[in-house]
């Protein structure tokens, strides 16, 4: 009862704000959250969609390695206006991160190698480049 009625409260404050500001209010709902990691990501794109990439490195010693392993946990697919957002979004976390941490370096390698998109399995799940061909 307690949560009916702390549900109530937020929706009639939510509901006070949109009117004084005219800004709707945004509630988030967690409740089918997953977090996952990852320390590998690549991204590819058509004219309706971005596909994002989320991947972890199985290397144990990357330096020495001929081969890189990348077990890709998780695919998010964005329409390109959303894909936007969350670039401007990245753009101002990583901005925010690097005036309190210091600036984060990335190697000259690190925006070109191959990935799901470039001769592995492309955004549609079959061997070739984002188009399915081989």
């Amino acid at each position: 009862m307690a949560n009916e009625e702390d549900k109530q409260v937020k929706q009639a404050t939510a509901a006070a704000d949109t009117a004084r500001t005219g800004t709707p209010t945004v509630n988030w709902d967690d409740s089918d959250m997953k977090t996952s990691y990852a320390n590998v990501v690549n991204a590819s794109s058509t004219r309706e969609e971005v596909t994002l990439f989320f991947g972890t490195n199985l290397t144990w010693n990357p330096a020495e390695a001929r081969e890189l392993h990348i077990r890709l946990n998780d695919r998010v697919v964005l329409n390109p206006y959303a894909a936007k957002r969350l670039w401007l979004l990245l753009g101002a976390i990583l901005k925010q991160y690097e005036s309190r941490f210091g600036e984060l370096k990335l190697d000259a390698g690190a925006l070109q190698q191959p990935g799901p998109a470039a001769g592995g399995r492309g955004g549609n799940g079959q061997k070739g480049d984002a188009a399915g061909k081989s």
